[in-house]
């Protein structure tokens, strides 16, 4: 088994403004523009189209989306250098950039961040999410009577620093509403209230609080309510979307999520299990169901639809979940071209691809019940109360239950209906994947076969998954 997946006519009346911003600019910032923060957005804005990382529309060599390309036009008292500010500040349509005939033009300010840019060196710094993580001093604000841990005193420095000063504590009651709220989205019952407000009475109200948020965390409130916006990223619904939106039963798979939050299960454990839980030894059914989050994309039912397209799209919808909900990452961009703000090219965005692109499955959904591949449930898991019941599953399951109840034997449980759930498993083989120009499923490049592995912004180390 595979287990990989562990100019504007104006422009000559700005020349003066543009002069006294960059002066303004480097009086303020001392060491110049931040390239990732000020630099890189205006560049990209407005000259990535023809310098940047997508190959179907760049026009030279140059590009400034890379700091040994554009090396080439910012090393200090290179012509190159000089040709660039002179496009910059020039008044000549004919030289400017970008040129007159785009779509858009960088204000006045904006050539001046860029000219100031390049006075202090036209350094390029990676994204601050990219960078190593290093742990900074606690302020000498820490000896304040306010601060009662290390991170308040970095948050009184900041007010200290604006001129502000903390507000006074809330009063017990504020302080209780705001926990029960935050942790159930509940107010908080009466003989809960009243415990608090006796015991921070008697105690002070760090204790009450220390235990309030101890009994809050112990109901199945608490998990539920934590579980809410889980299911919102995981993108988890009743129905498969598209024009059929036929019923799905991924309710088990909430069951697991509730279930993890009411055990506290640790994090690296949470993400384990939903990413790769089939694969772990020996997999209990709990691991597997909770796979279910690979399986939460929409599901196209539609006749005529083609297997191998909506098999890309599938796994493309596991790709783009897995970036934003793991990694704060747009990775989709990548699918089609590089990405022009995130350090993911178009390839790695394939080898992150091809961890996903390895599942069972048909690609076009049966017209009734869950797509495989799913485990089935035993008859002592919890299954939909009755009021979901009626809500969400469709009469002719309904009928189909009643018939058997009445013992005729003639419908038995179909395969994919509320006794299974959705999840992944590997297939014997690994699929083979490639680069697809465009994003296309029919136009993949198949000069090389790509192989699972993580983008190298991502600093592990450089492997291939086989």
């Amino acid at each position: 088994m595979n287990d990989s997946r562990l100019l504007h006519p104006a422009w000559c009346w700005s020349l003066p403004l543009i002069m006294l911003a960059a002066h303004s600019i480097g009086a303020v910032a001392g060491e110049g523009p931040d390239f990732a923060r000020q630099v890189r957005p205006v560049l990209s804005e407005f000259c990535f189209e023809c310098h940047g990382p997508d190959a179907a529309t760049r026009a030279t060599d140059l590009r400034l989306d890379l700091a040994a390309s554009a090396r080439k036009v910012t090393e200090p008292d290179s012509d190159g250098r000089v040709a660039l500010r002179e496009r910059l500040t020039t008044a000549d349509p004919d030289l400017r950039m970008p040129p007159a005939a785009s779509r858009r033009q960088p204000s006045p300010q904006q050539r001046a961040l860029l000219l100031e840019w390049l006075e202090h060196g036209a350094a390029y710094t990676g994204h601050w999410a990219f960078q190593p993580i290093a742990r900074p001093a606690v302020p000498p604000t820490a000896a304040d009577p306010w601060c009662q841990n290390p991170i308040d005193a970095f948050v009184l420095a900041t007010l200290q620093r604006e001129g502000l000063q903390p507000e006074p504590p809330a009063p017990p009651t504020a302080l209780l509403r705001r926990m029960a709220f935050d942790l159930t989205g509940l107010p908080p019952d009466e003989p809960t209230r009243q415990a608090f407000l006796a015991l921070a009475s008697r105690h002070g109200v760090a204790t009450a609080s220390q235990w309030l948020v101890d009994r809050l965390m112990a109901t199945a409130d608490y998990a539920e309510h934590m579980t809410l916006p889980w299911l919102e990223a995981a993108r988890y619904a009743d129905t498969d979307g598209y024009q059929n939106d036929r019923y799905r039963y991924q309710h088990a798979w909430r069951d697991w999520v509730i279930k993890a939050y009411a055990e506290k299960m640790p994090y690296d454990q949470f993400v384990i299990e939903q990413l790769a839980g089939d694969l772990l030894p020996e997999a209990t059914l709990w691991q597997q169901v909770a796979t279910g989050f690979g399986r939460n994309h929409r599901i196209n039912s539609e006749d005529g639809s083609i297997p191998e397209e909506w098999l890309v799209e599938n796994v493309a919808d596991r790709v783009d979940t897995f970036g934003t909900v793991f990694l704060g990452l747009t990775i989709g961009c990548a699918r089609c071209h590089d990405h022009k703000y995130d350090p993911i090219s178009q390839r790695e965005y394939y080898q992150l691809f091809a961890f996903f692109n390895n599942i069972a499955e048909h690609g076009v959904g049966p017209n009734d019940g869950n797509s495989p591949p799913f485990v089935e449930l035993p008859a002592s898991w919890p299954l939909l109360r009755p009021e979901e019941d009626r809500r969400i599953i469709p009469e002719p399951v309904q009928l189909r239950r009643a018939r058997e109840a009445a013992g005729n034997g003639l419908m038995r449980p179909q395969a994919g209906s509320p006794q299974t759930v959705m999840v992944m498993h590997e297939l014997d083989q690994p699929r083979a994947t490639y680069l697809l120009r465009r994003g296309r499923y029919n136009l993949p490049d198949k000069s090389q076969r790509l192989w699972p592995q993580v983008p190298a912004a991502l600093n592990w180390e450089e492997r291939e998954f086989h």
